[in-house]
């Protein structure tokens, strides 16, 4: 008995580990959706908002989340830690009369919140954004970030994605001009290398 005692004092003092999904989604409950705005928050204030610099109001956000999901041309992934959506990223497809282009995709809209970095998080919804383009039938990713997002350059390089170009107007931050940068990744080399 005493053994047993032991054992549940020992286990109550490890640290639990959250836990660290992602999935593709078509709908938001009540609770994602504010969740999804939450996490939306948090990355503008961090700096890391895909495209705003202040934050809008929340039925703005609202908004903004609901049309993305009735998009044809958007796929949306969340993440979760513990359950609370806590990061985002889309994969936008081509217009059906783009045929020169019908093989590529676009990555865009990756961020997590603050609080839930250091999980893993930001590689598995990269991940999730590939299998998902694989399984669509495309062949190369797109994506473009602001050269100050040192931890997103450092994740995309590291899972393969090349940078080739960068854009010296890319955004505009308190008042201040950044550059952007621009990647590809080839998903499909056989796809690529087939001639009709």
């Amino acid at each position: 008995m005493e053994g047993k005692c032991a054992m549940n004092d020992q286990s109550q003092r490890l640290p639990v580990k959250p836990e660290a999904v992602v999935e593709y989604v078509s709908e938001l409950s009540p609770a994602d959706l504010n969740d999804l705005c939450d996490a939306t928050d948090e990355a503008i204030r961090a700096g890391g908002g895909f495209g705003w610099v202040k934050l809008p109001a929340r039925d703005i956000l609202e908004r903004y989340w609901k049309g993305v999901l009735t998009m044809p041309a958007r796929m949306l992934f969340v993440a979760r830690l513990d359950g609370a959506i806590c990061g985002t990223a889309q994969l936008i497809t081509p217009p059906r009369n783009n045929e020169a282009q019908s093989f590529a995709v676009t990555l865009t809209t990756n961020f997590l919140a603050p609080w839930a970095r250091k999980h893993g998080l930001a590689r598995k919804l990269v991940e999730a954004v590939e299998k998902k383009a694989l399984e669509e039938g495309y062949s190369v990713i797109n994506l473009d970030v602001r050269e100050t997002m040192d931890g997103a350059i450092r994740l995309y390089e590291s899972m393969g994605y090349v940078h080739f170009g960068s854009h010296p107007y890319y955004a505009r931050v308190d008042n201040q001009v950044i550059k952007g940068r621009y990647y590809y990744k080839v998903i499909d080399p056989q796809a690529i290398a087939q001639t009709p």
